[in-house]
């Protein structure tokens, strides 16, 4: 019996998860636009004014989250084509680091040995291009696998990297905004009763959904400044180990290139949740199955 089988039942886990992120965003809006900002629109003003920026700015938002969040989930990460192998010609002038793979070593990461630019999954029996993981939840290798992530039932790889920041830094975004044009009327709440502009019932939805968001921001920001310090380097929360025991890393190809590296070298394409036909055709790294590597690094 293998027991990481079992980890597949944390798939169901995940479509909890996706009704939760819908809830919160129910509680925020109704506690946003309806209950707070949103009556103000018609009082005339500066309190106008700001009530319509403000909600400018919340739609905005919550459009590229929900854009960005449908494309993480619904987008696959990358996976092995069946029977892959290793082509046999190394394309050495444009830096394609390909080794061949290493039977009699270690398999993978993480444990002590020498990982292997090529492999071959014992689990999928496949060969494995360089930087895939076997995911014990989705079962399966995932190209340039950054870890399988909850809240999008889906694992985070090569092909939708780029959609996964994207949602987190707009939902840190968002979040960060729900707190701050609610906290004037969370301060409220600790007046007298009779002082209170909100019935009990929208009391208790702006304290939660303020609750709610202030600790989203929080947490998210952490994870904001992790996954940066990662594109900046080009690396994945699986490969951070063994990043950390070389002295060079093979991947680093200078902060820029390692961005365009996930968010492609179209500009006007970087805030959003999808790429140009040029990146797809000039960015090997987007497909998961080569990546550009240091010439100066030995392996």
């Amino acid at each position: 019996m293998n027991p990481f089988r079992l980890c597949s039942g944390l798939r169901f886990l995940g479509y909890f998860m996706v009704v939760v992120v819908i809830a919160i965003v129910a509680v925020s809006y109704y506690a946003v636009v309806v209950v707070t900002w949103g009556p103000h629109l018609l009082a005339g003003g500066f309190r106008s004014v700001a009530s319509f920026a403000i909600l400018i700015v919340f739609h905005v938002l919550l459009v590229l989250l929900s854009w960005s969040y449908l494309r993480a989930v619904l987008q696959d990460p990358g996976s092995v084509p069946d029977n892959w192998k290793v082509s046999p010609e190394l394309n050495v002038e444009e830096g394609i680091l390909v080794t061949l793979p290493d039977n009699d070593g270690p398999e993978n990461s993480g444990t002590g040995g020498r990982r292997r630019e090529v492999g071959f999954c014992r689990h999928c029996q496949n060969g494995k291009p360089p930087r895939c993981h076997h995911c014990s939840v989705c079962q399966r290798c995932v190209l340039k696998m950054d870890h399988h992530c909850l809240w999008v039932v889906n694992c985070v790889g090569a092909r939708n990297y780029k959609f996964f920041l994207l949602f987190v830094i707009y939902t840190f975004l968002e979040t960060t905004l729900d707190t701050l044009v609610l906290l004037p009327y969370f301060i409220e709440l600790f007046k007298e009763s009779k002082h209170r502009s909100l019935s009990p019932t929208n009391v208790a939805i702006v304290f939660l959904a303020c609750v709610l968001n202030l600790a989203f921001a929080l947490s998210l920001l952490c994870f904001v400044v992790m996954h940066a310090s990662f594109v900046s380097s080009n690396t994945t929360s699986v490969e951070v180990y063994e990043k950390k025991r070389s002295v060079r890393w093979r991947y680093d190809l200078g902060w820029r290139n390692n961005f365009e590296q996930v968010f492609g070298s179209t500009k006007a394409l970087w805030f959003f949740p999808m790429f140009s036909k040029k990146d797809f055709e000039s960015i090997p790294a987007l497909h998961g199955l080569e990546f550009p590597a240091r010439l100066d690094v030995e392996e």
